[in-house]
């Protein structure tokens, strides 16, 4: 099988682009089955063919971002050249989005579908780029490729900060979280953000997700911390604080009345736990937040 390897140099950042097709990871060369040593996030800005992650078929259209693990093995059924007609590709040592080494991290880890590849797991995703936003991805691709090709003082701290944007931008893709999951053969993750997106707001536990789902809460906790790697728990909690920073910085609603619609009905509680998420108090976030008083 054969690996392609991420050549780091010394003097330039552990980073690569290229247009798609034509880069390394999807000219000629790999068009057969193969595998890497690197994280890939792939943009088929157009698209229309099919390919094999792992021994999974994916069809792949317009507005699709491929997000695929070091050593998962990737063929085409078809053309590379017209599976991919327009397109990029970015790839990068896991260690990039390991924390402590990119910003891009507390994103990743706010994702279901990413904070696999943050801790290394191997598991392909697909997420969707909406019609809107797919002009700005092919920007930030160029910018990233304009930089790694000019190599100006600075260019490494310049590089990773473009790539840092990509992944941030990867993060804040449309939740959608519950169809993409489905769409990835994971109907059970599905069915519990299902229920973490339509009850978040309720005070609700461990034990009324698997009570909705049939299944023990030791049962659940294993299975979602295996697959995701974090708990039913964590995951209620971020979908909490994400409401809760929404309503701090787009409204003026009391931190009181932004507690009970976060899912919080004791304030002092939410306070501590946002607190203790972000170092800061609500109020504090607010004043600190751009546009708000």
């Amino acid at each position: 099988m054969p690996v392609i390897g991420f050549d780091r140099v010394a003097g330039l950042a552990p980073v690569a682009v290229g247009l798609a097709p034509g880069s390394p990871v999807t000219g000629p060369a790999a068009g057969g089955a193969h595998t890497h040593d690197f994280l890939v996030l792939c943009y088929a800005h157009r698209a229309d063919g099919r390919l094999v992650i792992d021994g999974r078929r994916w069809t792949v259209t317009d507005g699709d971002l491929f997000v695929i693990a070091p050593g998962q093995v990737v063929s085409f059924l078809d053309p590379i050249e017209t599976t991919v007609t327009d397109g990029w590709a970015v790839w990068f040592p896991t260690d990039v989005v390991r924390p402590g080494r990119s910003g891009a991290y507390a994103s990743w880890r706010s994702h279901p579908l990413l904070l696999p590849f943050a801790h290394g797991t191997d598991r392909a995703q697909r997420l969707r780029v909406p019609p809107s936003d797919r002009a700005g991805w092919v920007e930030r691709f160029v910018s990233l490729d304009t930089e790694l090709r000019a190599r100006r003082d600075g260019h490494q701290e310049a590089a990773l900060a473009h790539l840092t944007l990509l992944l941030v931008a990867a993060a804040r893709l449309p939740a959608g979280v519950a169809d993409q999951l489905r769409s990835a053969e994971e109907p059970l993750l599905a069915a519990v953000f299902d229920i973490i997106e339509r009850r978040y707001h309720e005070p609700i536990s461990l034990a009324d997700v698997a009570a909705e789902l049939a299944l023990t809460a030791g049962h659940l906790t294993t299975v979602v911390r295996r697959r995701t790697g974090r708990t039913v728990q964590q995951w209620l909690a971020q979908r909490r604080m994400q409401q809760a920073r929404l309503l701090l910085s787009d409204t003026d609603l009391t931190v009181a009345t932004i507690s009970r619609r976060s899912g919080y009905p004791d304030v002092s509680y939410f306070i501590k736990r946002f607190r203790v998420e972000h170092g800061v108090t609500p109020s504090q976030w607010r004043h600190a937040t751009p546009g708000t008083s």
